[in-house]
């Protein structure tokens, strides 16, 4: 089961844990496609997720993507989209670049 912090925050994101109880890699460049899926069916986005399957995104490809992958590139409506880069890609790529030069 995953555990999802379903609090709301000010710039209306959803905060997802990122353990291994929720049963994907802590380091989401070892997330395999379903993990980025389910990683954003629990963030909320439960129609936007399929895109990412569809798309074959694993965690690395989901690293490597800019912004106008995410709102060209997917075929999303433009507000999901710009939440899905801004309050979730772009931190997992911040987190994950930070964890790597360590």
């Amino acid at each position: 089961m995953l555990s999802v912090d379903m609090e709301n925050k000010e710039n209306g994101s959803v905060g997802v844990k990122n353990s291994m109880e929720n049963g994907r890699p802590p380091d989401p460049a070892d997330w395999a496609v379903m993990d980025v899926v389910n990683y954003f069916r629990t963030a909320g986005f439960e129609e936007q997720a399929s895109a990412f399957q569809e798309q074959e995104i694993d965690g690395k490809s989901l690293l490597l993507m800019t912004r106008n992958d995410v709102l060209t590139g997917l075929q999303l409506k433009l507000g999901p989209a710009l939440k899905i880069y801004e309050y979730h890609v772009k931190p997992l790529q911040t987190k994950h670049l930070k964890n790597s030069s360590s």
